[in-house]
């Protein structure tokens, strides 16, 4: 009987080939024909695939990759090094940076995990046959996103700006549901803020929604500028064909822009008015203190006269005396208590 042969000894991480199904932090690595077909691709095979004509261009999606992937993808794709630098790094700002015939955008992104705001990244590489997208952090797939694309073939055709596009559209429509919960959370918070009941936790939540809302702002705004470079700085990116739907995506940012703005305003005003309903609160408190203790200093008082060591006192030496002065005092509390009652300080 012969020995069954050895398996070959495993390559090394540094060198060891990627294929798109096994390497981890590949999520997606698609051609896309001229046709609209799709074609899975191994990750080795990109700068192949690049180099066939039948092909339109290749999409290749990430999460959280390694430096060894990175690199890998920087070879295929003949990416910038600074740009794949900050694709690394992570923890950029938004912002759109060409290098030769190919983009490097940053993008923030936002969704609601158990009910708090969670913020991730988005870095898309895109030339005029790929896209490559890394995520970081807290940001949804996008398979939904090459889902709707691959629904109609021939817009495929047109390049990557349409897997661009798919890409902007689904973080900007996921921007809006998280303004829907903001504003549902401060209706519901107004509310608390004008219950008779303060709540410690009420300012707190309210702070922590002015700092997630002025974080979601920070990230929407920038996308305007991003999208306007796009249509305006790179036709050879976007095509006049993809135009009005980038300024669809556009118009969309600008709404949730506004909305963020607004409901900024109106969590600032809530702050206030909390401030100001727990100031009047106290002044109420205080006003209650002050009538009680005016009702209490009027018999101490009358009696702290009558404990002096005088002789010549007031009804001292009468046999009525001690009720006269009783029923004296006790009309001056009554008199004091519905003067009080009548300014509302009891």
């Amino acid at each position: 009987m012969t020995a069954a042969p050895r398996p070959a000894p495993a390559a090394s991480p540094a060198t060891a080939p990627l294929d798109g199904a096994d390497s981890p932090g590949v999520k997606a690595c698609v051609a896309y024909t001229v046709a609209g077909e799709r074609r899975e691709i191994e990750v080795a095979r990109i700068s192949d695939a690049l180099a066939d004509p039948g092909i339109a261009f290749v999409w290749v999606g990430l999460y959280e990759p390694d430096a060894v992937l990175l690199e890998t993808m920087r070879e295929e794709f003949g990416l910038h090094e600074l740009a794949v630098e900050d694709a690394r790094n992570a923890h950029q700002r938004p912002k759109i940076e060409a290098y030769g015939d190919s983009l490097f955008i940053a993008l923030h992104t936002a969704q609601t995990v158990d009910g708090r705001m969670a913020f991730g990244e988005t870095h898309a590489f895109i030339g005029p046959r790929y896209l490559l997208t890394v995520r970081h952090d807290a940001s949804l797939s996008y398979a939904p996103a090459r889902a709707r694309c691959e629904r109609d073939p021939r817009r495929l055709a047109l390049g990557p700006s349409v897997g661009l596009y798919a890409v902007l559209d689904f973080i900007v429509d996921h921007y809006m549901p998280i303004v829907d919960e903001v504003r549902a959370e401060l209706d519901a918070l107004e509310r608390e803020i004008f219950s008779e009941d303060y709540k410690r936790a009420t300012i707190h939540r309210l702070y922590a929604l002015k700092r997630d809302l002025t974080r979601l702002r920070l990230a929407v705004s920038p996308l305007q500028d991003i999208l306007g470079q796009l249509m305006r700085t790179h036709p050879e990116i976007v095509g006049g064909e993809m135009k009005p739907y980038y300024r669809d995506v556009l118009d969309h940012a600008v709404r949730v822009n506004e909305a963020l703005g607004t409901l900024g305003e109106m969590l600032t005003a809530a702050m206030s008015v909390n401030l100001a309903l727990v100031t009047v609160g106290q002044g109420e408190v205080v006003k209650r203190l002050a009538g009680w203790a005016a009702l209490l200093a009027a018999p101490t008082l009358i009696t702290s006269w009558y404990g002096m060591n005088f002789r010549h006192m007031p009804e001292l030496a009468g046999r009525f005396s001690y009720p006269i002065v009783l029923g004296a005092t006790v009309l001056v509390v009554a008199g004091l208590y519905v003067w009080l009652r009548r300014v509302r300080w009891l």
